[in-house]
């Protein structure tokens, strides 16, 4: 009888159809400066992203891989912020922050899908400034539309790949009360956290594959950099030298910001995470990033700057 009572009561309790997203529990003050925040930050990402998309698909002068793949990591940064910030917004404007566990797991699944497609991409950019300032006379010749887009596909199908393959893992498991989740999205660590099963499974999985996710791309931005560095210190002339790290600084930025970020967050075991600080660089790479970066490309790219001043120029004329 206590066997079959204990049997039903974990069964009870395990029947979990929803969460709660306790998100930023402060005052009513704090949360009004927070939503116009967020919605100012997400307004900007999104129309800063879509200018830098705009600007490369209309213009001839910036039909090269560099600005091929930058419009490829715009359009992801659209989609990046836009998993997290609408939920968000309308939890703060609604007071309610209940997720039910399907779409929990379909904001997991696309939020890692998206990250660690981000991470390949910074990859394939390392090596498309390694080609142009290592081997500049074979560069149009190796970097051909084809494989341009061979490489983006590769980045996006890997990365939503693996995203399956742990989201998977982690929605098998079975979830226990209270059932609120400390954070302000479905992120990994906080759902593992509110397993009641054996989750060493699911745990070892996530952190292997956020290891080749992470590592692989890092060591291919790594090698690529050392190349470049190499290349660029055995330069004849000074003005040679500062043309070829300007084509690299803004993407070396970017990367500095991303990967010190994500290692900090996935590439080390989940009980050792202190959740509320979780929340803080969440917010850094989750919503600041995606509106840093376009910036970042931007004010260091002399040919995005030119060709931005002109429409600008054409619409006020206009």
């Amino acid at each position: 009888g206590l066997a079959v009572g204990t049997q039903y009561g974990m069964k009870n309790q395990t029947s979990i159809n929803e969460f709660i997203l306790l998100g930023f529990s402060y005052g009513l003050q704090v949360q009004t400066l927070l939503y116009l925040v967020f919605l100012v930050t997400y307004m900007v990402t999104i129309t800063e992203n879509a200018i830098i998309i705009f600007v490369v698909k209309r213009n001839n002068h910036l039909q090269k891989p560099m600005y091929y793949f930058l419009g490829n990591l715009s359009f992801l940064e659209i989609w990046y912020v836009s998993v997290t910030l609408p939920r968000l917004l309308f939890g703060f404007w609604s007071q309610s922050m209940t997720i039910s566990f399907s779409s929990c797991m379909t904001q997991l699944y696309f939020f890692i899908a998206l990250m660690c497609t981000e991470c390949v991409l910074l990859a394939v950019m390392a090596y498309d400034r390694y080609l142009a300032v290592c081997h500049p006379l074979r560069y149009t010749a190796i970097m051909t539309h084809k494989l341009c887009f061979q490489l983006s596909i590769l980045s996006w199908a890997g990365g939503f790949s693996i995203s399956l393959v742990k989201v998977s893992f982690i929605s098998r498991l079975s979830f226990c009360g209270p059932q609120v989740i400390n954070h302000f999205f479905c992120d990994i660590s906080p759902v593992l956290n509110l397993s009641c099963t054996d989750m060493s499974l699911a745990e070892t999985v996530d952190f292997a594959l956020a290891l080749v996710i992470l590592l692989v791309p890092l060591l291919v931005i790594v090698f690529s950099y050392c190349c470049i560095l190499s290349t660029i210190l055995c330069m004849p002339s000074a003005q040679g030298r500062r043309k070829a790290f300007s084509t690299c600084t803004s993407h070396f930025t970017v990367v500095i910001i991303f990967f010190s970020a994500t290692l900090f967050m996935y590439a080390r075991p989940r009980r050792i995470h202190p959740f509320n600080l979780n929340k803080i660089v969440s917010v850094f790479y989750a919503v600041f990033t995606p509106a840093l970066n376009p910036l970042i490309y931007c004010l260091r790219n002399k040919e995005v700057k030119e060709i931005l001043r002109k429409i600008i120029g054409t619409s006020c004329c206009a």
